[in-house]
């Protein structure tokens, strides 16, 4: 076991690259499984656990994959298991898409139930309920979802709520099914192009991902392709969130602007100066901030993926700030950690009611999922003392090298082991 140990209180200066999307190479590299023919190359990858554990699961079917340096490729023409029964598909969300791949391509499969962070209940209806529709026969037996059909026959669906996961699951599937399928009310999220972008390069016939009607015109069979997974908006976010928290002037470079509007207008909302290029934004904060109400929402919504980093900031900001979390019931637990540093913070229901204070002190905290680990990581660089942060298992889930990158900002931040007393 390890734990982050940061002694806060330092600006940060320089540049910082953002790495891959995490949630889009987790749905991305479930989807290569579909392709018959021909090994894909996927560049862009992140060096992360989730990306490990898709690995190892995905070589439990019979595929070969290869990584070279921030590169995978996936040879799955070998492809001989239709089951992922292991502990690995347990214990993290995104290998549900398994479920839809397996389908669209071998029209059945078996695939325990998904685990990852305890932020809430997410159900998987939507996903049967588009599976089913194709024309599926869905059971959930033992602890796993089976999915058999004789054949998929595309069709209109109607999702009850804006599901990224059921969007892409059914998507995968209707890809390799007869006739035209019509996603509505789908998710616009910026992986869900991703996703589309990729089963595109490898012959899929899909048009208006990102918007909420996605029309999908199934194909015969999808073949390996080359392709580069977008910039991870939200591990942006949490950049430019810890360099408006702790004051100085960094250039966040490999992004896209367009996927930083709702974070970015918050910030500068809040006093935040933000300057863009290209593929980049210099965030240079000098001047006392404000609090500020924000709710997350799907995209082009406030990202609820961020909602925990920007708690912490909004915790030293001077004022009230109302915080509605609209996604997932069970994602402000981070706030009892961010009490122990001196935050006051009070939760109703899903609103946090943060009065800011003049500063955070040190403690000894713990990450209760990935996204509030970053909330932590960004508590110790602004308090004063030092902060040790336990559980970061959750944060190397999503964040590759995170105390690398910001050491290399000027932050005081090591990696331990922690031994057994």
């Amino acid at each position: 076991m390890e734990k982050l140990v940061i002694n806060g209180g330092r600006p940060l200066n320089g540049e910082v690259s953002i790495s891959g999307s995490k949630n889009a190479a987790v749905a991305i590299l479930p989807t290569a499984i579909m392709a018959s023919s021909k090994a894909c190359v996927i560049d862009n990858i992140p060096d992360i656990e989730d990306i490990n554990c898709l690995e190892r699961i995905i070589e439990s079917l019979g595929c070969t994959v290869r990584r070279t340096g921030n590169s995978l490729t996936i040879d799955s023409t070998s492809l001989n298991v239709l089951e992922a029964c292991t502990e690995d598909v347990r214990r993290m969300r995104a290998s549900y898409y398994l479920i839809g791949a397996l389908l669209g391509r071998f029209k059945e499969a078996r695939v325990e139930l998904p685990g990852g962070c305890p932020i809430g209940v997410r159900p998987i209806d939507q996903h049967i309920k588009g599976f089913e529709a194709l024309g599926a026969e869905v059971k959930i037996e033992h602890g796993a979802v089976i999915v058999k059909a004789e054949k998929l026959i595309g069709t209109n669906i109607f999702f009850d709520v804006v599901t990224v996961g059921g969007t892409i699951n059914v998507m995968l599937a209707a890809a390799l099914a007869e006739g035209t399928t019509v996603l509505e009310n789908a998710a616009r999220e910026p992986h869900v192009v991703d996703v589309a972008n990729f089963l595109n390069s490898m012959g899929a016939n899909i048009k208006g991902a990102g918007t909420d009607v996605i029309r999908i015109t199934g194909v015969k069979e999808l073949k390996g392709c080359d392709y580069s997974v977008i910039p991870d908006q939200i591990e942006a976010g949490t950049f430019m969130i810890a360099s408006a928290a702790c004051g100085g002037h960094v250039k966040i470079n490999n992004i896209i602007p367009k996927h930083l509007e709702s974070m970015g207008a918050k910030l500068i909302e809040m006093g935040v100066d933000l300057e863009y290029g290209d593929d980049y934004v210099v965030v240079d904060s000098s001047r006392e901030l404000k609090g500020v109400n924000l709710k997350t929402a799907p995209y082009p919504g406030f990202p609820t993926d961020i909602q925990q980093p920007m708690s912490t900031l909004l915790s030293i900001s001077k004022g009230r700030s109302m915080v509605n979390e609209s996604i997932y019931e069970c994602r402000l637990k981070h706030v009892d950690e961010l009490k122990k540093m001196g935050a006051n913070i009070k939760v109703e229901g899903r609103t946090a009611i943060i009065d800011g204070v003049d500063k955070l002190t040190g403690a000894v905290t713990k990450a209760t999922d990935l996204r509030a680990g970053a909330a932590m990581v960004i508590a110790g660089l602004v308090a004063e003392g030092t902060t040790e942060i336990f559980n970061i298992d959750h944060i190397d889930r999503g964040y590759p090298h995170i105390e690398n990158k910001f050491k290399a900002l000027g932050a005081d931040i090591r990696r331990e082991t922690v031994t057994e007393e």
